[in-house]
């Protein structure tokens, strides 16, 4: 997944929104008001973090060396993901969805 197509499916969620309050090179994706995942637009490869059950967290950076500590974020709750081709779109999506999710209370249909 590139920058843009991350973008159109974070906004393809119910009520999705799209700021900018750290500046122009970092967009945050929100639902109810809370972030559900920002992305670095600048960042090569592109990475984004999201939101993670702190239960899943430790077993996700294990079994993938794209999925770090959250930067900049509560690395009980955040990982960072880096899109260097590692894990796949599906699985990426996977991620999206579990932070949106556990953000907005809503569960994939």
């Amino acid at each position: 997944m590139n920058v843009e197509q991350i973008r159109e499916y974070c906004l393809s969620k119910k009520d999705a929104e799209e700021y900018q309050p750290f500046g122009p090179d970092n967009v945050v994706f929100k639902v109810n008001g809370k972030m559900f995942l920002l992305l670095s637009l600048d960042a090569d490869p592109t990475q984004f973090n999201v939101k993670c059950d702190p239960e899943k967290v430790e077993e996700l950076r294990e079994a993938y060396d794209c999925v770090l500590p959250g930067y900049h974020m509560n690395k009980k709750h955040w990982n960072t993901i880096l899109v260097d081709g590692s894990a796949s779109t599906k699985l990426l999506k996977e991620w999206i969805d579990h932070s949106y999710e556990l953000v907005s209370g809503r569960k994939k249909k």
